[in-house]
């Protein structure tokens, strides 16, 4: 297996320490310790001495990661372990020993183009989508995970932006982003061939708004460390969302509502933005934080390990209404798809669950 110097650097050093175990939002849900960074680098590096065969056990183990970088953000030496799990992802696959559970959603890229298969049927969402189907300045770029359970949510971002006068296209036949596929197989071939085509769909616009924050982090970070550049301006859906409050294009007058913002990690640690949808929810009601936010958030949702590890990622979001709640919140709001599913299937009574745009709309 190929590993990279770095990749084995890094696991060789990342084998010693239990300071980032308290972080994992796995191993916060499964309470097993070979859910640890630490734990699978002592594995892995072994492995990439050649003491030992990756087994099914090993790429497992592998896969039961987020990639969600917490242990990365918590480190104190300044290691990164999502270097070693995600490119042990690639050697996995370019083996040959692809978990079983891993292979339906490989097989469904090849068929559909989309790691889930067939879009989600929604009228509300395709009449919407239609509205805006002709060439402009602006792409509003959905993303796989809301296209494939969250058009309801889509909506109400369209909704939102045609109440600000905004002038955008949404596609029909809109490219993945290579997100997905990045994050089972690695730096992979056909990873970065969809990274690219849809760079090349961006191009051709001069702004691109990425609803959902995975989106974002790939295009904005993900791709361009790969050397996949793109001419459009990239920005999140938080920030444009800031952008059009500040110019006064959304008028938002405050409510009584104390938001709960539930940060995704791909936004924070990602593209390094906090403030973003903190303006947003400010400027609606009052923020009722919870204490583990911005670069330390955890994580509250995977649509892709869902497909795999349901009762795990059902705990994660289940262990965030508790964070949240101990806070003396009740409203979560959410800019990510992945975990608004997440906490829609957990939430408990009592409790409201938004979208920052429908948080929005209701202050207009």
């Amino acid at each position: 297996m190929q590993f990279s110097s770095k990749c084995r650097e890094t696991a060789d050093a990342c084998r010693f320490c239990w300071m980032c175990r308290h972080i994992c939002p796995i191993g916060n849900v499964t309470g097993q310790e070979r859910n640890t960074a630490r734990a699978r680098a002592l594995s892995l590096s072994v492995v990439m001495r050649g003491a030992a065969e990756l087994d099914k056990d090993i790429a497992d183990n592998v896969y039961e990661c987020a990639l969600c970088g917490a242990c990365t953000e918590d480190c104190a030496t300044g290691w990164d372990p999502v270097i070693f799990a995600r490119e042990s992802r690639r050697e996995i696959v370019l083996a040959g020993r692809t978990p079983a559970y891993i292979m339906p959603m490989l097989e469904r890229f090849g068929e559909s183009g989309s790691i889930y298969g067939a879009e989600e049927e929604n009228d509300a969402f395709a009449a919407a989508a239609a509205r805006h189907a002709a060439k402009t300045d602006i792409l509003l770029y959905i993303g796989e995970d809301a296209r494939h359970g969250a058009k309801k949510n889509a909506v109400k971002a369209i909704e939102l932006l045609e109440k600000a006068g905004v002038d955008f296209t949404v596609l029909c036949d809109e490219p993945v982003s290579g997100r997905t596929l990045y994050f089972l197989c690695g730096d992979v071939k056909e990873a970065r061939d969809a990274m690219e085509a849809a760079a090349n769909t961006y191009g051709e616009y001069k702004k691109v708004v990425f609803y959902d924050a995975g989106d974002a982090k790939t295009a904005m970070q993900e791709a361009k460390e790969l050397g996949i550049d793109c001419a459009a301006a990239l920005v999140s859906f938080p920030a444009y969302i800031a952008e059009l409050i500040d110019t006064k294009a959304l008028k938002v007058n405050k409510g009584d509502k104390k938001y709960t913002f539930q940060d995704p990690a791909a936004l924070t640690r990602g593209i390094e933005d906090t403030v973003s949808p903190r303006k947003v929810l400010s400027a609606c009601g009052e923020l009722c934080d919870m204490l583990l936010i911005g670069k330390a958030t955890v994580l509250a949702g995977q649509k892709i390990m869902a497909e795999y590890m349901p009762e795990t990622v059902k705990g994660m979001a289940a262990k965030r209404w508790v964070d949240c709640k101990n806070m003396g919140g009740s409203v979560m709001v959410t800019a990510d798809s992945a975990e608004y599913l997440a906490l829609e299937a957990t939430k408990p009574d009592g409790c409201e669950l938004l979208t920052i745009e429908e948080a929005v709309l209701q202050c207009l």
